[in-house]
């Protein structure tokens, strides 16, 4: 398969280009650059600007490109956040729903801040959405890709939690003050993280590649939930390490404002319904050996 991927140089871009390759197929990244050779796909989503090569045809896309949320909310801030998915989202299908010859898939990226702050509530693909910036940002996101669900594309939207990896990503930022013994729970600690290892996502887009009753949301999310307290147990266990110095939620949402509040002390306590259900073999089902085999791999 000729596979396009935006966000190719991301933790989960460069992992799933690395694989898919190794697999045969070929990777065709979406670069950010202006002109030079035509056979690239080229695009600049501020400027509402995209390039895709017509030959060879794409088979699929695998769409991963956002700016972070790992920062500070300001106003600028969100704006890019929310034209790096919702705008960049809308460019990209029309574009491909204007080709001669359509991929017959689009497995996109979404998030489980979807959901916004729900408590102990358990939350599948039949929850409707929470409220606050995230929310509200996931479902335009997951919205602007209709100019190709209505050209007959198939289109998967993969609402993630945490990705967990070894090298990059929220794993490697969590553990120096855990490694300096200075960790514990944020807030309460009873704010669940939905959360899932990279080679588990990878999994996941592979199958709905190659899927074809694969279509619409899928909560790429791991089967065990955990709240904060439960990854603080965890992390400290496996670093061999205490952690008894918690933060308190108004030193969070002093810091890191809007962002703190819905990224780090909301809860979302997401199941992969749609995935068990089609009997999808998770590689690290539970948080526990799963931070235990990454952090081995990191050192």
């Amino acid at each position: 398969m000729n596979i396009l991927i935006t966000g190719s140089t991301g933790l989960v871009g460069a992992a799933l280009g690395a694989r898919v390759a190794a697999s045969g197929h070929r990777v065709v990244p979406l670069r950010r650059r202006a002109g030079g050779d035509p056979s690239e796909a080229t695009w600049n989503p501020e400027a509402g600007r995209l390039h895709l090569p017509t030959s060879p045809p794409l088979d699929a896309v695998v769409h991963l490109a956002g700016e972070t949320i790992a920062q500070r909310w300001t106003a600028a801030a969100k704006t890019r956040i929310r034209t790096s998915r919702v705008d960049a989202t809308r460019l990209l299908s029309q574009a491909l729903a204007d080709l001669t010859s359509p991929p017959r898939v689009i497995v996109g990226a979404s998030a489980t801040g979807f959901y916004g702050d729900r408590g102990d509530e358990v939350l599948d693909e039949q929850s409707g959405p929470g409220r606050g910036f995230l929310a509200e940002v996931c479902q335009a996101w997951e919205a602007a890709a209709d100019p190709a669900r209505q050209r007959g594309i198939r289109v998967v939207h993969l609402r993630l939690g945490i990705v967990l990896a070894a090298h990059g990503g929220a794993l490697p930022r969590m553990l120096p003050p855990f490694r300096l013994g200075l960790g514990g729970r944020l807030g309460s600690g009873r704010q669940y993280w939905s959360w899932i290892a990279l080679e588990d996502v990878l999994d996941v887009v592979e199958w709905a590649l190659r899927d074809d009753n694969a279509r619409g949301v899928l909560n790429a999310v791991a089967p065990e939930t955990a709240t904060n307290a439960d990854w603080t147990t965890a992390l400290a266990r496996a670093l061999r390490r205490p952690a008894f110095l918690p933060v308190p939620a108004f030193v969070v949402r002093g810091v890191l404002g809007e962002m703190g509040r819905e990224a780090l002390l909301a809860s979302a306590r997401v199941r992969p319904a749609r995935l068990l259900d089609a009997g999808f073999a998770f590689r690290f089902p539970a948080l526990a050996p799963a931070l235990n085999h990454l952090l081995r791999r990191g050192r």
